[in-house]
């Protein structure tokens, strides 16, 4: 799979934009603010919907202007993908692919695949639970398109409980607490059931990077810690019992604090290094490359799942990493189509001499060189 060209007009910065990219690497360079992340989120748009960056969908609009749009070619073992999205003011966006527009934007999911490596992943380690639930969300959706729908579902629900807790507070009247427990155990059953099978398999991908990244000095382990404890080798049915029981063991106290206390909205994983806990005692270098390892493995994952390489956006991180892990990185995956921004011209140009495009980025115009 790779992106064979990428259209803009009025988005971001951008007036116009057409642009081919190379089959294998592409790097776009230029000071901040001139546009090169800009066009990263145009990509990840095209996959998820939704940008990385933006809380409301009229920042990807160029200022003064009421429409946006985004066009990407991508070539694929068996079908070709046009992915268009249009965005305007006040109103919902519009999605096509091969120029047919879809019902649901969920019907997006699986036609781009990409992973993307940014600053605020390198974050992924040592943060709060909420990053890598999201780091979750994101990567499962890639390979199981229900996942995203019934992550909104789930959040949608638990809007309605929440709302009920308070006014539970309020009124001392019960209601309909059951009907919304029911229907949050249902769903949040199969969100946990897909995270553990998920956390299987990208562990030891990932444990395997990172031994060859660190030499075979360290050894990367990835645990999933559900809200509430289950035994990973229940099915989805026995999740949602147990699911059930825990909301009516702890209604009073949800009642008490109007908000839910268990569930997937509170899972974590947990991160060990050589089996210790690295957001507690990992060093910033060994945080790094455990989410560096964690991300690289999701490329390894959405092949075996799809049968394609995705495509790999690095966005201004090879700046943070050292050389043997910018080399790692780059010469681990010279076969995935691999587009990177940086601020500088960094020895990555040495790397793939014959095999890339080099692009020059200044305030939303790009040159090819």
């Amino acid at each position: 799979m790779h992106i064979e060209s990428i259209k803009l007009i009025n988005y971001r910065n951008y007036d116009k934009l057409d642009i081919k990219l190379n089959k294998k690497l592409n790097i776009f360079i230029g000071d901040n603010a001139q546009g090169k992340t800009n066009l990263l989120e145009s990509i990840y748009i095209c996959a998820f919907s939704k940008s990385y960056r933006a809380a409301k969908e009229k920042e990807l609009i160029k200022i003064d202007k009421d429409k946006a749009y985004i066009g990407i070619n991508v070539k694929r073992d068996f079908t070709d993908k046009f992915i268009e999205i249009k965005f305007e003011k006040n109103k919902t966006k519009r999605v096509r692919i091969n120029r047919v527009e879809i019902d649901k934007i969920s019907d997006l999911f699986g036609h781009l695949n990409v992973v993307l490596f940014s600053p605020e992943d390198l974050k992924l380690v040592k943060e709060g639970p909420s990053n890598r639930r999201i780091f979750l969300d994101t990567e499962i959706s890639q390979i199981r398109p229900k996942y995203r729908y019934n992550i909104n579902r789930y959040s949608k629900i638990l809007k309605q409980r929440n709302n009920l807790l308070k006014s539970i507070q309020r009124n001392n009247k019960l209601k309909t607490i059951e009907v919304w427990d029911m229907q949050l155990a249902e769903v949040g059953s199969e969100i946990i059931k897909n995270r553990i099978e998920f956390i299987d398999r990208i562990s030891e991908i990932s444990k395997n990077i990172h031994y060859n990244i660190t030499e075979g000095i360290e050894e990367l382990e990835l645990e999933y810690m559900p809200s509430f404890n289950i035994d990973c080798e229940l099915s989805k049915n026995e999740i949602k019992d147990i699911f059930i029981e825990v909301l009516n063991r702890n209604l009073a106290k949800d009642i008490e604090k109007g908000t839910t206390e268990f569930g997937p909205h509170r899972d974590d994983i947990k991160i060990n290094i050589n089996g210790l806990d690295a957001k507690i005692f990992g060093s910033q270098g060994q945080q790094r490359t455990a989410a560096l390892s964690m991300k690289l493995a999701e490329v390894e994952l959405v092949k075996s799942e799809i049968g394609e390489y995705p495509v790999l956006l690095l966005d201004d991180v090879l700046s943070e990493l050292d050389i043997k892990r910018r080399k790692f990185l780059l010469s681990t995956f010279k076969d995935v189509q691999t587009i990177i921004t940086s601020t500088e011209d960094i020895d990555v140009l040495d790397i793939h001499k014959k095999d890339k495009k080099v692009f020059y980025v200044s305030k939303g115009n790009i040159v090819n060189i």
